[in-house]
């Protein structure tokens, strides 16, 4: 009897002891103040989704909490893993909810300072930002009937080349006033003064300098953040974000698109140039994931061919009118039509 006592007596010891080491080992739950703590710390927002989603959590998610985390700064993909989270038995992510996690939407791009419209292309869990290229504008009397006809005019490709203005775009560049110096080339020089025997309409040429772009992407599926949210003077409602292809002409530069308008369009203040109406370029078909006013998640419906392409801003109206005075110095509306972040699909990528 004593044996059987003595043996019950380590039993439950060895038992409690146990019991002692596992919850020292047992990981901490996380809760709403740990998320809370991670936010104001300044953790980005993707740190603190995958640490809800790989670590066990309790969160409270009462309308009373969600309403605290959210003043607390806690965003939406943050609520949306905690609501998970708070689904799943064992606190962790079930497959479902991971699934729905993975088709969230991405982090928002980082905040900046400045009001220039910034387009980032997604790698993975991190973004990196393309850099904003200026566009030229030429004149020539060939219509705008394909891209590959106007790649071949050489008023097109001396008028772009011409056109470049180094001095002007670093001004603009520190002023935050326009894309680029977008000035109006034909062949032979500058667009400028009154000549002869001119048509009432030309064609004009939206064009980027150099025969390739030296973003190069190893993807042929990218995925972009764009944000216009805060450029001054425009409606944000009024565009969206697409990605077209370039047309390389005769390995000087690279073709956006043409429309035709007044020869005297460029020099006008009044707002009557339906650019977009008849406008000539190679859009790709796109998917457009809005995150808020002026912000897009953007990727194309298909996977994309080696080649040079560009994601630009698009008037959601077609018939939207712009100052052709606008175009030219590439501010308010204009800017937005004249931005352009270039990037090149490799040939192995895959």
């Amino acid at each position: 009897m004593m044996r059987r006592t003595v043996l019950f007596s380590a039993v439950l010891i060895c038992a409690l002891l146990l019991g002692s080491v596992y919850a020292e080992q047992a990981p901490k739950l996380l809760t709403n103040d740990d998320v809370i703590t991670m936010v104001k710390s300044g953790l980005p927002e993707s740190v603190v989704v995958r640490d809800i989603q790989t670590h066990p959590g309790k969160y409270n998610t009462s309308t009373a909490e969600l309403v605290r985390l959210h003043k607390a700064g806690v965003t939406e993909n943050e609520l949306n893993a905690m609501m998970a989270g708070s689904n799943s038995p064992s606190g962790k992510e079930s497959p479902a909810a991971a699934s729905k996690s993975a088709a969230t939407p991405p982090p928002e791009p980082p905040v900046s300072k400045s009001r220039m419209p910034k387009v980032y292309v997604l790698q993975g869990s991190s973004q990196r930002e393309l850099p904003l290229e200026k566009t030229q504008l030429a004149e020539t009397k060939t219509k705008p009937s394909s891209m590959k006809a106007l790649a071949a005019d050489a008023a097109v490709t001396q008028g772009l080349q011409t056109a470049v203005n180094t001095v002007a775009w670093d001004a603009a560049a520190h002023t935050n006033s326009m894309v680029g110096g977008s000035m109006v080339g034909q062949a032979g020089g500058i667009f400028s003064g009154v000549m002869s025997h001119r048509k009432p309409t030309v064609t004009y040429v939206w064009g980027v300098p150099s025969p390739a772009s030296g973003n190069a992407l190893q993807t042929v599926s990218p995925a972009f953040t764009v944000d216009f949210s805060r450029v001054p003077g425009i409606a944000a409602g009024d565009y969206e974000p697409t990605i077209v292809k370039l047309t390389p002409a005769q390995n000087t530069c690279r073709i956006v698109g043409a429309t035709q308008g007044k020869e005297d369009a460029r020099s006008t203040p009044a707002a009557d140039w339906q650019v977009y109406s008849h406008f000539l370029e190679e859009r790709v078909a796109t998917k457009n994931e809005p995150l808020g006013p002026g912000k897009f998640k953007l990727s194309p419906a298909a996977e994309l061919f080696p080649g040079e392409y560009a994601v630009v801003l698009r008037p959601v109206s077609k018939t939207k009118p712009f100052s052709g005075g606008d175009v030219a110095r590439a501010q308010g509306d204009g800017l937005m039509f004249d931005a352009v972040w270039t990037f090149q699909i490799a040939a192995d990528a895959e």
